[in-house]
């Protein structure tokens, strides 16, 4: 049995159309308050905060569909900054931008997602949205990626552009004419084994 634990540090997060230096603290106080998962919705059995760290996990037998936790906010513009940790070589995980939930009773969602893990770091993916929209480039990520370590990893999110960076490395930087004007973030627990 594969035991894979995905761990996000947020750093930052700031919000189009505000000064970052005068709101950006509040903003991300906002969006993740480092103390518990006030503001956000999902499987909370899933998800526990510790030291400032979210931490997800699924139980021993695994999970027979892709579950989130979702913000309770929708979001348009924004920047979001954070360090995630993925444990074990088949870890996958991602977090949703612009997306919605599309079955309530399970938190599965739709939209775009900033992906993680396997060969799929740094790459724009459509879940139940299309499928791929830009994969990374492989050997970009193999080089730049630290396996079961922290990583750090950008999204930047203005009208239909989206930017991706790992580890300082842009991996998408691209416009997208189907990105939806606004929706929510969201942490993806990935089905399979225990995670």
């Amino acid at each position: 049995m594969r035991h894979i634990l995905l761990t996000c540090v947020l750093v930052g997060f700031w919000l189009a159309g505000s000064n970052p230096g005068a709101h950006g603290d509040n903003v991300s106080k906002d969006f993740f308050n480092g103390k518990d998962t006030s503001g956000w919705e999902g499987p909370l059995e899933y998800w526990t905060v510790k030291d400032g760290t979210l931490i997800g996990h699924t139980p021993p037998e695994g999970l027979k569909s892709n579950t989130f936790l979702c913000s309770k906010k929708n979001y348009k513009d924004f920047e979001l900054k954070f360090q995630v940790r993925l444990l074990g070589e088949t870890a996958n995980s991602g977090v949703q931008i612009r997306s919605e939930i599309s079955h309530k009773q399970k938190y599965t969602v739709k939209g775009p997602q900033c992906d993680m893990g396997q060969e799929f770091w740094g790459s724009l993916y459509g879940e139940n949205f299309g499928g791929m929209m830009q994969a990374a480039d492989p050997n970009l990520v193999k080089k730049v990626l630290k396996k079961d370590d922290f990583n750090d990893y950008y999204i930047k999110c203005v009208g239909k552009h989206v930017t991706i960076k790992l580890n300082g490395e842009t991996t998408v930087d691209n416009d997208f004419p189907n990105l939806p004007e606004t929706g929510i973030i969201a942490w993806q627990l990935h089905t399979g084994k225990k995670m």
